[in-house]
């Protein structure tokens, strides 16, 4: 095929051929070929899609949505389902065509879809579904999303038992090659044997894209007779009243007959590793099943063990397709070929059990073993996901002791044990998910100080991951339920229960009338942020809104209900709204939440902020305005106390670090314009309006320059080369992956990609396993096996040294390309300490793959500085890591790719040749670049002595300046008194006296922002003819918050520049009597604190030796707790004064020695 016949739609359009595809998009393909199918037989059908979203099959709906005008072509409906029970039962009406009068076509086959917990709570719809039958024309497929590992789940699922509990069969595809085949043969199944069917999806089928081969014409299902069955036990044709027994006879005797007649017609379970008929030589015989399957095959690869050698050791491996009922008589032939069986699964067993039962009383029955071995003793994990690494080690060990072994194994097992030695890496800042700039949740969850909160399913559960003050979710739908059964037996009066939207809407409400009921004091905070965010920012499913939520619950019999919104304004006079509903604005929360914890009974405080991410994206469609008012943080002002990281945690507040210290700027790029930061008790914010964030232009690059550059000479593919993408989410980590995917595609490779991203793409690690081979049939399991990586993509140093990415690299073989620059994970919002260092990531990475082999680029710099934006930053890699050679890819596919994606292409274009460009000629690349003026940040006594005096003479005044210079040399003296080479007790005191004789009264906020400098920095950062506005809450004018009687900052428009720059001249009056300022008792403080610190300075220099020298230079440096203004400032000082205490006590008196434990000796 080529480059140009090549379509993103040909997954829709194409019906032979190969095909790039992913698992939901798959699942969407299936109706639209059924339809097909069925128009080709003379059938009229139409086709039912219903369900609830939860990993891993939390974006199918949205693929369904993308693909309407397809379904509505083929008359296929798609209805989410308020619920799973519900959509379940909608389900089974579709089934009932034949008992209504007037059907208007033949027959409509059915989709459910949902999530383990799904299953688990459609149970009662699902058996009296599958007990009444499927229509002849319909039939139904459960497509049911098994999370094994739970990594986006409140708990791990395996849900084929709770299928069979309800006599449903299974089908298992192993990858998203089989969707399709697998799909069709179920809604055939259904069809034939009156069942409904289960299609069984795991995160790695699901969320797994690949090339497959399809061709619809040779589709050929095998439908063997029934004529030794009654017609009437099969379908469902009456509407009349059936006998529960009879409805079980026909299930049992009838039906799952069936189900065993078409597997075997139509060869779902096969031999995949050929029998040996040499009956001496037969050893081990493995029986598996959907991912299980490729997981041994990748194993049996990792040990070299090919059909040829398999033939030799007497290896073989049975693959079944229905896991529920096995078909007994294909099993038992391949059984009594084999000594022993080896039933490999994940999770617990399942098969095993059916082939134990299937097998018991035969003659010369095999040893049949699994998750434990004949002894007993543990073997196949029956907990955490199966590994191939793990499982070739317990393939090669039972050859052995079935007495088969071979040099070439030998070999194979010696190799993979030095993949298990144990690499460590030294980051202790995880790339761990979080709330979205300006979510709504990160001031939501919040409760009152000693309160209980108990979260609950969705977005907002992430509460649980970083407040004590919040206890784990319970199931969908039980929210508040688990206070109903303790509440009687704890001394605790009251507990807050968050509840989102969706949830409330899929079965919350339920939940509400049994704490009415159960007269419990629990206040239930219903989260109305207007989408499911946590699943991709659909809409609920159905008609919901805070005034028909006031009215339910008020209806309900609740206590008392009330609104708390950031748009008070918008519900005021809404007459939808339920009476003797308080509205209140959201700074008033901690107050609203108090008084409800008072109230007895069940209340309810309906919180009302549309979800940021959604808010954003509307934006950028033009359906809500975008404000034209951004924050902005003067640095000079900004203490870095870090308080408005307090108020609001947001992401988009970073580090940035100064000759002063580490404080904040917002990253407008990612700011969703909440504005909650500006609560924090700060004069350092400057409101802009009018303003857009400046670009920087991109460099204009001659095409000729590009021109100049070598078509690299791509890598070998020898088995498969693997490669894994490691960033953060939401940056275009899955967007890179399925590129290179269709680039390989293009190129004619067989590629397979597994994204692994779940709340991942909160502010958390996001992975793409990306798997490359000449062929499909080298293509195993979709993720990279440990010690298996050729190839890291390190878009993010701090998900790179996650320890699951750690393990999967051989010192031997993996290259790392990596992007230098580092964004602060979000843990920085609540601990400010929590920075990364570059250096030392990549120090860390450096030592595990050797120096040879790791390239960091400072792409995110190179990306903003020539093409204006640091998005640009990941194809910046890519197209390093291509020219390198580091990829199986040409550049022409990567480029079509790139194209045929359609979004920005002559940028992301140019950042791929960027990175090309520096890999090829890095000194033609470096004349690119401009360097930029820095901020000196003082590392000796000398610059720090000079820098402090220069400010403090802007600061004061000249005099000032020279008093300072005074004391510093008295300092200098005694430490080379002591210390004739150190001069870090005069750096730690030059440094910090500066910044306590320098502190920031009125007049020296009003002199730096009234400074040259902010509006210069204001007009390099935006574009546009702004206006200025200045959030102040001067100590002597301000009102006094309601609830917390702390000073309330209001704004203050452009005129206030001038009273800043008349302010800032009176600044001589500083500390004398005619300063009216300087009698508050911050004020006060301020000035008492220099005079403590030069008389301990003085005490310090008096006491000072070779021995004291170090606890010196940290008491002199304890200033630097001292952060922020007013009531933040005055904590600070008192946590600074303690520590100060303790210090000079130790200096004066020595160490406290009841405090030294010594280690007993034995």
């Amino acid at each position: 095929m080529k480059h140009s016949d090549i379509t993103l739609e040909d997954k829709y359009n194409n019906t032979s051929g190969r095909i790039f595809i992913n698992g939901n998009q798959a699942l969407v393909r299936l109706p639209l070929i059924q339809a097909q199918l069925d128009k080709n037989q003379g059938l009229n059908t139409a086709g039912y899609i219903s369900g609830y979203r939860g990993s891993p099959l939390g974006a199918l709906d949205s693929y369904i949505w993308k693909a309407k005008k397809r379904l509505d072509q083929h008359n296929i409906t798609f209805q989410p389902g308020v619920n799973e029970d519900l959509a379940a039962t909608a389900i089974w009406g579709t089934q009932l065509l034949d008992t209504i009068p007037e059907p208007n076509v033949d027959g409509v086959f059915a989709m459910w879809y949902g999530k383990g917990p799904g299953v688990d709570r459609s149970g009662d719809p699902f058996k009296h579904a599958n007990y009444a039958g499927t229509h002849e024309h319909g039939g139904v497929l459960v497509v049911y999303g098994d999370d094994h590992p739970g990594k986006s789940s409140t708990i791990s699922h395996q849900s084929e038992q709770a299928l069979a509990a309800n006599l449903i069969p299974s089908l298992y595809p192993a990858d998203v090659s089989e969707f399709i085949d697998y799909g069709i043969l179920g809604w055939a199944l259904s069809r034939y044997s009156g069942l409904w069917v289960g299609f069984k999806c795991v995160n790695e089928s699901v969320e797994q894209t690949a090339t497959i081969d399809i061709n619809l014409d040779n589709i050929d299902i095998k439908r063997p007779s029934r004529d030794d069955t009654p017609t009437d036990s099969i379908n469902l044709k009456t509407s009349g009243f059936i006998p529960p027994q009879t409805n079980e006879t026909n299930v049992i005797t009838h039906r799952l007959p069936l189900v065993h007649r078409f597997i075997k017609a139509n060869n779902l379970d096969q031999v995949r590793v050929a029998k040996n008929d040499n009956a001496s030589q037969r050893s081990l015989g493995i029986v598996t099943a959907g991912k299980a399957y490729n997981d041994v095959m990748s194993a049996l690869a990792l040990l070299e063990i090919d059909n040829d050698l398999a033939q030799t050791l007497g290896l073989s491996v049975f693959k079944l397709g229905c896991i529920w009922p096995i078909e007994p008589s294909k099993l038992t032939d391949f059984a009594q070929q084999q000594p022993e069986l080896l039933v490999i699964e994940e999770k617990r067993a399942f098969i095993e059990e059916q082939i134990k039962s299937i097998l018991f009383g035969k003659q010369g029955a095999t040893r049949v073993i699994g998750k434990q071995d004949e002894n007993g003793l543990a073997l196949v994990s029956a907990d955490v996901q199966l590994e191939p690494l793990t499982l070739a080690f317990i393939i090669a060990e039972r050859l052995r002791i079935n007495g088969q072994t071979h040099p070439k194994v030998d070999a194979a097992i010696v190799r993979l044990r030095s993949k298990l030695d144990p690499k460590s890496c030294a980051t202790s800042l995880p790339r761990t998910p979080y709330f979205c700039s300006g979510c709504p949740h990160n001031t939501s969850t919040k409760v009152p100080e000693n309160s209980i909160a108990m979260a609950g399913i969705g977005c907002h559960a992430m509460a649980a991951f970083y407040r004590k003050d919040t206890m784990i979710p319970c199931h969908m739908g039980g929210e508040g339920m688990q206070w109903v059964g303790l509440a009687k037996y704890t001394n605790t009066n009251h507990v807050f229960q968050n509840l989102g939207d969706g949830t409330y809407y899929h079965s919350g409400l339920m939940a509400i009338r049994g704490a009415i009921a159960a007269k419990v004091n629990i206040t239930y905070k219903i989260l109305y942020n207007d989408a499911v965010a946590m699943t991709g920012g659909q809409p609920v499913d159905g008609p919901i809104s805070v005034a028909e939520i006031s009215q339910q619950v008020t209806y309900e019999g609740i206590s008392k209900c009330v609104i708390v919104t950031d748009s008070p304004q918008a519900y005021a006079n809404n007459p939808d709204i339920a009476k003797n509903v308080e509205i209140y604005h959201r700074d008033r929360l901690d107050m609203v939440q108090t008084m409800l914890s008072k109230i007895a009974g069940c209340t309810v405080l309906i919180y009302e902020q549309t979800c940021a991410a959604e808010k954003r994206r509307r934006r950028k469609r033009g359906l809500i305005a975008d404000p034209t008012k951004r924050l902005y943080i003067n640095a000079d002002v900004c203490e870095g106390c870090g308080d408005c990281s307090v108020q609001s945690t947001c992401v988009s507040l970073q580090p940035k670090v100064t000759s002063k210290g580490i404080k904040r700027q917002i990253d407008q790029s990612s700011c969703n314009k909440d504005y909650s930061c500006n609560k924090g008790f700060c004069p350092s914010f400057v409101t802009v309006i009018g303003g857009t964030p400046k670009k920087a232009a991109a460099t204009a690059i001659s095409a000729d320059v590009f021109a100049t550059i070598p078509a690299p000479t791509a890598c070998n593919i020898d088995d498969n080369y693997n490669v894994m993408i490691a960033g953060i989410g939401g940056s275009g980590v899955i967007t890179v992956g399925a590129i290179l995917g269709m680039a390989a595609h293009i190129d004619n490779k067989a590629c397979s990609i597994y994204d692994m991203t779940g709340l991942s793409q909160k502010n958390g690690a996001v992975y793409s396993h990306l798997k490359f081979a000449n062929s499909p049939e080298r293509l195993f399991s979709p993720k990279i096996d440990t010690g298996s990586a050729d190839l890291i993509l390190a878009f993010d140093l701090l998900a790179t040294l996650d320890p699951h990415i750690i393990k999967i690299i051989n010192d031997q073989h993996t290259r790392l390309i990596g992007n230098a620059a580092i964004a602060p994970p979000a843990i920085f919002q609540l601990n400010p300490q929590a920075i990364p260092t570059e250096f030392k990531e990549q120090q860390s990475l450096a030592q595990l793959l050797g120096r040879d082999n790791v390239d960091f680029i400072d792409a995110s710099n190179i990306a903003k500085k020539l093409m204006g934006d640091t998005i640009g930053a990941n194809l910046f890699v890519v197209g390093f890591a291509l020219q390198k050679g580091a990829l199986p890819l040409s550049v022409a596919s990567v480029e079509h790719a790139l194209r045929l994606n359609g979004v920005s292409i002559d940028f992301n274009l140019n950042a791929l040749n960027l990175g090309r460009l520096l890999c090829f000629n890095p000194e033609l690349f470096s004349q690119l670049l401009t360097t930029d003026s820095q901020q000196n940040i003082a590392t000796t006594a000398f610059s720090a002595i000079e820098d402090g005096a220069e400010h403090l003479s802007h600061y004061q005044s000249n005099a000032y300046a020279k008093q300072y210079r005074e004391f510093i040399e008295q300092v200098s003296q005694a430490e080379k008194a002591v210390a004739e080479n150190s001069d870090r007790l005069t750096l730690a005191v030059a440094t910090n006296l500066s910044k306590l004789m320098s502190y920031k009264d009125e007049y020296e906020v009003a002199r730096l922002h009234s400074s040259a400098t902010l509006m210069q920095n204001l007009h390099n950062d935006f574009d546009g003819d702004f206006k200025v506005k200045f959030s102040l809450a001067p100590p002597l004018f301000s009102k006094k918050h309601p609830d917390t009687g702390l000073p309330i900052k209001r704004e203050f428009g452009p005129w206030i520049l001038t009273a800043f720059k008349v302010l800032a001249k009176f600044k001589f009056l500083r500390g004398s009597k005619l300063d009216m300022f300087s009698y508050t008792n911050e004020r006060k403080m301020e000035r008492q604190l220099i005079k403590d610190y030069q008389a301990d300075i003085k005490h310090i220099i008096e006491n000072l030796n070779h021995d004291n020298l170090p606890l010196a230079i940290e008491i002199a440096q304890l200033p630097q707790m001292i952060k922020g203004f007013g009531h933040i400032k005055e904590n600070n000082i008192s946590a600074t004064l303690m520590a100060k205490g303790k210090l000079l006590h130790q200096f004066t008196h020595g160490p406290d020695k009841s405090a030294i434990k010594f280690k007993e000796v034995s």
